[in-house]
């Protein structure tokens, strides 16, 4: 399983590519897997990445992983995201456009084709990351409609 994951990561991303991870990287040692894998990491930690911590505290990776607060706000392509572990229902902006990305549930949670959100973990799409345009593509086909009081 570890190298299955590892050769798709490498298939799908290239050593320059910036990668955005939502969290629970490995139980392990993420070392190992660091070491193996292409592309620029921007992490959000999740709820099992104590090792991951570690990591962090030591500094080893910081050439290639780039540590984000646990809700990171970006723009791609001049598309706002907004990463997170966790689902959320409503987040900054949501009601402009903003896009709202997540981990976590392992695709246990329903998709919301009214919202421009949904879960990338690795598990939820054939055991590979997830590029932009696929991610693009994806909120394409949905229609958004407010949750709470903004955009009523």
């Amino acid at each position: 399983m570890d190298d299955t994951q590892c050769n798709n990561w490498n298939a799908t991303v290239g050593p320059e590519d910036t990668v955005y991870h939502l969290g629970d990287f490995s139980f392990g040692l993420p070392d190992k897997y660091l070491a193996r894998l292409n592309g620029r990491i921007f992490f959000v930690f999740g709820n099992h990445d104590r090792e991951m911590k570690r990591v962090k505290q030591e500094k080893k990776w910081n050439h290639k992983v780039t540590w984000l607060p646990d809700l990171a706000e970006v723009e791609v392509e001049g598309q706002k995201i907004v990463l997170c572990h966790y689902a959320m229902l409503v987040w900054n902006k949501s009601h402009h456009n903003t896009w709202h990305l997540y981990g976590h549930s392992h695709g246990s949670l329903p998709d919301n084709p009214q919202s421009n959100s949904f879960d990338v973990g690795v598990d939820c799409w054939n055991y590979y990351p997830v590029s932009f345009s696929e991610v693009a593509a994806k909120m394409a086909k949905k229609s958004w409609k407010p949750l709470d009081h903004h955009g009523a």
